[in-house]
């Protein structure tokens, strides 16, 4: 879209088409996790991915509270966001703590009961009131349960209203999100930003970013390409080497 049109959350980046790279806090103890996650997040930051995202996949909140105020400390250019798995008011409460520029949220749409979207709607809005960064919130995201009596257009319509960005997926971690659901996904968004978050690759990449704006990786910069291996900086640098390609393509 035209610089002038570039929407809040795509704002937050110098590039286009933006790749956010998972933090896991993987580890055997709580020094373990820190001591890994520094080294981790210098390979993020030495061969140019765009944001990082602190998750407790593995860890612990205690474990993300330690990374956050790390990187806020000693990374203060970095873009990075946030996802407290299960427990999204401490992810805005970490947020806001420590600087974040964005809330990763799984689900913000259709996975409560109907009885209970009023609720959901009304922890959104108290959230998004006191935070002033941005949402990037799954709608039938992987693991999450699929609740909704209304269509994936009218769930999407809603979403717009709840984040600054959605994010897509398939079923599972590392599982390539179709290109059949990334195009149903655009169809009913529009120009509102949508961001590809499981099984990107630089073999699908091209054509993921030909309709998406960006991408959420974490399993494929592993050594085994699994979300429990040991991140690579040869594959960070293939995946990165592949967006600079295609971000010429698109220029």
């Amino acid at each position: 879209m035209p610089e002038a049109e570039k929407s809040r959350f795509l704002s937050l980046f110098r590039e286009r088409k933006p790749v956010m790279a998972m933090l896991h806090l993987k580890g055997s103890d709580p020094d373990d996790v820190f001591e890994r996650m520094k080294r981790e997040l210098d390979i993020y930051v030495r061969e140019g991915v765009d944001a990082v995202i602190v998750e407790d996949y593995f860890g612990t909140y205690g474990d993300m509270r330690r990374a956050l105020a790390y990187i806020q400390e000693t990374k203060p250019d970095i873009v990075y966001g946030v996802n407290c798995l299960n427990i999204d008011a401490m992810g805005f409460e970490l947020a806001m703590e420590f600087d974040a520029a964005f809330v990763q949220l799984d689900s913000v749409v259709g996975h409560v009961k109907p009885r209970d979207e009023e609720a959901l709607a009304a922890f959104l809005e108290l959230y998004r009131s006191r935070y002033t960064g941005c949402v990037l919130g799954g709608v039938r995201f992987k693991y999450q349960p699929v609740l909704s009596e209304r269509s994936l257009e009218e769930d999407l319509a809603i979403a717009r209203g709840r984040c600054d960005a959605v994010a897509v997926t398939q079923d599972a971690t590392g599982q390539e999100t179709s290109l059949d659901k990334i195009r149903a996904f655009r169809a009913g968004l529009g120009d509102f930003p949508l961001i590809v978050a499981a099984g990107v690759t630089p073999e699908n990449l091209r054509e993921s970013f030909k309709i998406a704006d960006g991408a959420v990786v974490g399993s494929y910069l592993k050594d085994t390409h699994r979300d429990d291996g040991e991140l690579s900086a040869a594959h960070v640098r293939e995946f990165m080497d592949a967006v600079r390609r295609v971000r010429e393509e698109c220029a």
